[in-house]
């Protein structure tokens, strides 16, 4: 990658917008924003309709409130074409990112342009032990196949982001499907951590959950339709 100091445009927060789903995420979303909000120009949160302290939290961050109906990728396209950034970047609320983000996202962005290209994140997660960092590796290996899951993020112009067609009105399977329109070839890992909260896995089991979520990713490459694979994921 180029260094930073080639970077001749004006400074990559003011043409970032950042887009983040919610529903019910009061507990999480101050720690995402935290991280975010003195960097990107805009902080869109995307609400599917919660009842408890949601709004409150991204009010103490001056985020752009919207309301779009349930479900992420409804939300997700919700924001995203509101969005007035040159960049986008679609984190969870669930998501905090790793201290000094913006230099891997400023280089990213200084070499690709507008290129038919996108970022994602490493993925970690917040739990112990043996079965969270095999969790990891599995992420990983998904991951270099050209199928990252949302909790990695996605950083990608709005150029592009447009051109794709955005994110579909999917229950489910919203960053699956959207990552196969990019294409394997069109996605890069950026050297940022972006760590998602595990207490999914806790609550369900690591195993249990796990396995879940790849016989979700099984059926809809036979082509079941996401409106019942969520259904079924419960």
């Amino acid at each position: 990658m180029k260094n930073n100091d080639d970077f001749s445009g004006p400074p990559i927060g003011s043409q970032l917008s950042a887009i983040i789903p919610t529903l019910n995420e009061a507990e999480n979303l101050g720690s995402c924003l935290r991280v975010i909000a003195g960097t990107v120009a805009e902080l869109i949160v995307v609400d599917g309709g919660s009842s408890d302290n949601t709004a409150s939290v991204a009010s103490r961050y001056n985020a752009r409130w919207l309301t779009a109906k349930r479900g992420r990728g409804s939300q997700l396209a919700a924001g995203g074409a509101a969005a007035t950034g040159e960049w986008l970047l679609f984190i969870h609320a669930d998501t905090v990112l790793q201290s000094s983000w913006e230099l891997s996202v400023h280089e990213f962005i200084n070499e690709v342009r507008e290129d038919n290209v996108a970022g994602v994140f490493r993925y970690r997660n917040d739990l112990h032990g043996l079965a969270g960092r095999v969790l990891e590796r599995y992420v990983a290996w998904r991951t270099s196949l050209g199928l990252p899951y949302g909790d990695q993020c996605l950083l990608i112009s709005r150029s592009h982001y447009h051109r794709l067609g955005g994110f579909s009105d999917f229950p489910i399977m919203e960053d699956i499907e959207f990552a196969r329109r990019i294409g394997r070839r069109g996605l890069r890992v950026l050297p940022v951590l972006a760590v998602t909260s595990g207490v999914r896995y806790r609550s369900f089991g690591i195993f249990c959950r796990g396995l879940r979520n790849l016989f979700c990713l099984a059926l809809y490459f036979i082509g079941l339709p996401p409106r019942l694979i969520a259904k079924i994921y419960g």
